[in-house]
């Protein structure tokens, strides 16, 4: 709820800001109630649902998923009126003068095209904030009248035991998590820019890649809040990590073909969708996740979505005729695929108190066989 109601305010204070100082402090308040949510929502998942968060943790990064694809539509459909076609006939004749008659009259122009287009800008961010505020306000509802499910997740927690190797899987984890989410960015941001210079592709058809791209991965995504509810996590991240090693394997070497780099986009998208929520429900079934565990996940996730296309755009800046996009992808999927079986010996490893519960079992059955020795101490 504090995260909803923070990115409100700064959504609110953005079309209001005259000094750069300002849009960066209101910018980092945003950047900041989103990291809060990304930690907070997990976690507030798995303590609602428990063992049964499956398919509630791929609806809720399903969700993401929507938000990525539709949100840039609505943007453009509700500032469309910003394109010159639909300016005054009054207003596209002193634009065109602009440059040439630096008069009174053009600086009422552009103080008039700017007005035009600040407006456009203030009703997106006021119909934004003001959807995130009715959210924030449900969720204080939701907290005000919750205090016996926190008093019952509470006693979930101290019941529950960490695993033996619970801070090396936690790493592992966000190592796990760097690779994928800086992976899927990567492509994300690359693909368009690939098509054009390594494909040849015309600037439509680079765009529908990435549309490709991206709609495969909210499918995905969709479907697997289904699949979810008859299959293991455990299993779905084998599943997805196969397909991304193949589906990027086929990228890095038959890349230049136009349909082998449709099929192979298309088959990356949907094999990446399903890795992140099944990580979190996979490794909520051996060790307690609280929030300093979520926060490293998406710390993780985040460093992998900075660092990993600077990295890329320096490398394809100074070697242009590599297609190093496409082999960060496949190298990333092969440290997944490394990554997960390590994390995999060390979650099912018996724990002390494992190894204590499986010692008196063994003897309460020495004791059961020997005492059919003496039947009458029986």
């Amino acid at each position: 709820a504090l995260s909803m109601f923070g990115t409100t305010v700064g959504l609110y204070g953005i079309p209001w800001c005259k000094k750069s100082l300002l849009l960066t402090v209101l910018m980092s308040v945003i950047g900041a109630s989103m990291g809060i949510l990304d930690t907070g929502g997990n976690v507030l998942a798995l303590n609602t649902w428990g063992a049964e968060a499956g398919p509630h943790m791929q609806a809720l990064h399903f969700s993401f998923a929507v938000g990525a694809f539709v949100a840039p539509i609505l943007a453009k459909m509700a500032l469309g009126g910003s394109d010159s076609k639909d300016l005054p006939v009054a207003e596209k004749t002193n634009q065109s003068v602009l440059r040439s008659v630096p008069t009174a009259s053009a600086a009422s122009a552009a103080s008039a095209l700017k007005h035009h287009l600040g407006a456009d800008f203030l009703w997106s961010y006021v119909v934004i904030g003001t959807y995130l505020l009715f959210v924030s306000f449900f969720f204080f509802i939701l907290y005000s009248k919750g205090s016996s499910a926190r008093d019952k997740s509470k006693a979930c927690l101290q019941k529950c035991m960490f695993a033996k190797y619970h801070c090396a899987l936690i790493i592992l984890l966000f190592v796990f998590f760097f690779c994928y989410v800086g992976a899927e960015v990567t492509y994300g941001s690359y693909i368009f820019t690939f098509a054009k210079v390594f494909a040849e592709m015309k600037e439509n058809e680079a765009a529908a890649l990435n549309s490709v791209f991206w709609g495969a991965f909210a499918a995905c995504r969709g479907v697997a809040i289904f699949c979810a509810a008859c299959l293991y996590p455990g299993t779905m991240i084998l599943l997805s990590i196969t397909g991304s090693a193949v589906s990027s394997s086929l990228l890095a070497f038959f890349a230049r073909y136009p349909a082998s780099l449709w099929v192979g986009t298309a088959a990356y998208g949907a094999s990446m969708a399903t890795i992140f929520p099944s990580g979190i429900s996979w490794v909520e079934q051996y060790t307690v996740v609280q929030g300093k565990s979520a926060s490293l996940f998406v710390i993780g996730a985040a460093l992998g979505e900075m660092c990993i296309p600077a990295v890329v755009g320096y490398l394809q800046g100074r070697f242009h005729h590599v297609p190093v996009v496409m082999y960060t992808a496949m190298g990333t999927s092969a440290a997944t695929v490394i990554l997960f079986p390590l994390m995999y010996k060390l979650a099912t490893s018996p724990g002390e108190s494992d190894l204590k519960e499986m010692s008196e079992s063994e003897d309460r059955k020495a004791l059961l066989s020997n005492s059919g020795l003496n039947e009458d101490e029986e």
